[in-house]
């Protein structure tokens, strides 16, 4: 159940920044993210940058290293760029990515530079300390003595490193011990701190601990199984305990007399159970906290919540507002960085050319009204320049200005007939304007030109899909896998095509959102007919789930299931083709799971009213969700029916939603729907749930729950076209816009309906 991202802080943290003229970057590996956290006025401002599980970070300017589980990626802080970034004029310091080097699967942990410019890097799944190397995919350079050799099983955790005069000094680990995995047998108090040079235990009995510093002639440590700061005697290993803190400590940087702690909320999960901290505070917290390490008092924090609920590393970058660029920014296509004798040569950029590279930025950059005023402004100049008016003509297509999308792109397959990629985001237009005929006609047509264009397989595959053709639309949206948007399961074993498997065990992992997981589960009890055994792969929201889902064997999250425990493996989605499923004999049974019996909500009573669960909006992420949302204040109109209890289902609630329905009578549910088992076993407490297109419809629909969906003329496919009743679910009831972004009608109509229920 996809949150986004906030912070609240207190209002020393910005002055802090401020005052220090520096800025942090925090890395969160669990949410995928870069967190830049920089003072702007007095305020916090706090920004994303996606990431593939960002762990440990160094700094050497103008050099930035992040390591992820894979890879090292290295930024080169180009001060030039700054001010071309958004907000323009605004930032003081840019990180562009110059390198990526492989590591493999090695599960980086903490990474520093040394004085002679080497980057020195933790090696967790090997238990070592490693270098990097344009010929090998690292070198490692040391390891504990009590660890024989090297593997990749994660002997002893190792995770920390700390520097002392520009060299590695100190490590930490979790575990003394030279047995794979063998350090989770005693992670409340079997950590230790160890010299590199003399390969010595300084200390022993840590809890978890992590991020050593050599700060001050001290050694500093985070003990983060019980949630502390403390520094180390290097001679004698005594440990002195400077400050608690509400959440698992994780990265540390020092500022002056300050300290800057990452902490996480850690679960009571198998790995973070017995521990000190979870038995010491119930309220964990995720942020970073500033410590005065002189008064040993806490001077400032900010707090995360929603998606990030876990920090690894906090690093200081001494720049009041910098930028760290993703791998994707359009400014990276017009950023240059070459040496002065070069730059001597280069000659003067042609204005016009700049002009379509303004354009194509602005594109980029989604500021579409602007980016098709300049691409039409050069035109004017170059009216037979067809990569302009192609350009042109997907810009008005991503403005939504489906009609002007039409005729530009007209013109470009008129003038350019073999233009592929013209006829896809002509049919893309023609989609647009629910002219369906003549968007399938344009799909096949690139197609024809081009038989491998995954895309325009795909485009055609919604459609066909839509109108109910399922067998051919099936075929068609395996195409997804071929897309650069779409990720494919690895694995050595191979995909299952509808062979025979009674004697196998198939793995079927879930893919795309989490409502589409709900739907296609019905599908997993007619596999489990066909196969020896059946294991799901699924995020942790989905787990308890698809435990009840007759036939599943096995039920195990991403990254943890053996490469060897499974034969063949097939996408959910992709059941139903090789199933050959039809409107004709589509699985409708209902419902096809059911809440788990370790599953407990809060019993909400009895009532001589109807319970009526609402949700307003799907998750920020999708890109189309602008189209499937409701104002909440118009949905909260409903809540004038007399005779009918409300509840929210909404997740996550921004802050001015919560302000909002304290005005309102409903109950709000968020802080219990912390899976969607949950969130079915507080449905059951309903008499009916009223959505938009979003996982908890999904949810309530395949409980047998009374569902009413409100779609929007952009409606997806599977609620077919033109109709008020599901194939899928026989409970359900859609409501359909019948003109684009106009919620109004729809709203009167699901109001007199509910009034009409409310009178039964």
């Amino acid at each position: 159940m996809s949150e986004t991202l906030s912070s609240q802080h207190t209002q020393s943290f910005p002055l802090f920044l401020e005052q220090a003229g520096i800025s942090l970057v925090v890395s969160t590996y669990q949410a995928g993210k870069l967190i830049l956290l920089r003072a702007d006025d007095k305020i916090l401002n706090t920004h994303f940058v996606d990431m593939q599980k960002p762990m440990g970070m160094a700094l050497q300017e103008p050099k930035l290293a992040i390591g992820t589980g894979i890879q090292v990626v290295n930024y080169y802080n180009m001060v030039d760029v700054a001010p071309k970034v958004e907000p323009v004029n605004k930032h003081t310091s840019c990180y562009l990515p110059r390198q990526v080097h492989m590591t493999g699967d090695i599960d980086i942990h903490e990474m520093a530079f040394a004085d002679d410019h080497e980057l020195w890097l933790i090696n967790t799944r090997m238990s070592c300390l490693c270098t990097l190397s344009s010929e090998h995919s690292f070198i490692p350079r040391w390891h504990p003595s009590f660890v024989s050799g090297y593997d990749l099983f994660d002997r002893c955790h190792l995770n920390g490193l700390a520097m002392r005069r520009g060299k590695p000094a100190f490590v930490s680990a979790l575990g003394e011990t030279d047995s794979p995995g063998g350090w989770r047998e005693n992670k409340a108090s079997g950590g230790l701190l160890i010299e590199i040079e003399s390969n010595r235990v300084i200390a022993r009995g840590l809890s978890m601990p992590h991020s050593p510093r050599w700060y001050q002639d001290k050694l500093w440590v985070l003990e983060s199984g019980a949630g502390t700061l403390a520094f180390v005697d290097a001679e004698t290993g005594e440990i002195d305990t400077v400050i608690e803190l509400p959440g698992f400590t994780r990265g540390l940087e020092f500022v002056g007399r300050y300290a800057l702690i990452g902490l996480s909320q850690v679960r009571e999960t198998a790995v973070f159970a017995g521990l000190p901290l979870t038995e010491r505070c119930q309220d964990r917290q995720c942020g970073v906290w500033i410590v005065d390490i002189e008064e040993r008092e806490i001077a400032g924090f900010v707090v995360f919540s929603g998606d990030v609920q876990e920090v690894f590393s906090v690093l200081v970058l001494p720049s009041s507002f910098p930028a760290i660029l993703s791998m994707d920014n359009p400014l990276l296509r017009s950023s240059y960085s070459l040496p002065e004798a070069a730059l001597k040569q280069c000659h003067e950029p042609d204005p016009a050319y700049s002009l379509l590279e303004q354009a194509t930025l602005l594109h980029r950059q989604q500021q579409y009204d602007s980016a098709i005023k300049t691409y039409q402004q050069y035109l004017k100049e170059h009216p037979d320049h067809m990569v302009a008016c192609y350009q042109l003509g997907v810009a008005y297509a991503d403005y939504e200005d489906w009609q002007n999308a039409v005729e530009t792109l007209k013109k470009v397959v008129a003038r350019d007939p073999n233009h592929a990629e013209a006829w896809n985001s002509l049919g893309h237009a023609w989609a647009g304007l629910f002219e369906w005929q003549q968007a399938l006609e344009s799909y096949q047509q690139a197609i024809v030109l081009d038989q491998q264009y995954a895309t325009a397989h795909f485009n055609r595959s919604l459609i066909l899909l839509r109108q109910g053709h399922y067998p051919e639309g099936w075929k068609e949206y395996e195409w997804r896998w071929k897309m650069p948007s779409f990720t494919p399961f690895k694995c050595p074993q191979p995909q299952w095509h509808g062979e025979n498997i009674h004697d196998k065990t198939i793995l079927v992992h879930t893919e795309q959102g989490n409502g589409d997981a709900i739907q296609f589960a019905r599908f997993l009890s007619l596999l489990s007919a066909r196969c020896k055994r059946l294991i799901v792969v699924c995020p942790e929201q989905l787990r308890l789930f698809f435990k009840t889902i007759s036939g599943v064997d096995e039920v195990r999250l991403p990254g943890s299931i053996p490469g060897d425990s499974f034969d063949v493996y097939s996408p959910i989605m992709s059941l139903p083709g090789i199933m050959n499923i039809s409107l004709d004999n589509l699985p409708s049974e209902i419902p096809y799971w059911s809440i788990p019996a370790e599953v407990v909500v809060p019993d909400l009573g009895r009532s001589n009213k109807y319970r009526i669960g609402l949700v307003w909006a799907g998750s920020p992420d999708q890109k189309i969700n602008h189209h499937r949302s409701i104002d909440l204040t118009t949905m909260l109109s409903l809540t004038e029916i007399a005779g009918l209890e409300f509840y929210s289902f909404q997740m996550p609630l921004t802050t001015l939603e919560k302000e909002q329905l304290e005005n309102y009578p409903i109950t709000c549910l968020e802080q219990e729907l912390v899976s969607y088992a949950h969130t079915g076993a507080l449905i059951q407490q309903m008499d009916l749930i009223i959505s938009v297109c979003t996982s908890v419809a999904h949810v309530s629909a395949s409980l047998g729950k009374p569902t009413w969906i409100l779609l929007s003329t952009y409606a997806d496919w599977r609620w077919l076209e033109d109709r008020d009743d599901s194939p899928w679910y026989p409970g359900v009831r859609l409501f359909r816009q019948r003109k684009t972004k106009d919620w109004s009608a729809v709203l009167n109509q699901v109001r007199a309906a509910l009034e009409r229920y409310a009178a039964e």
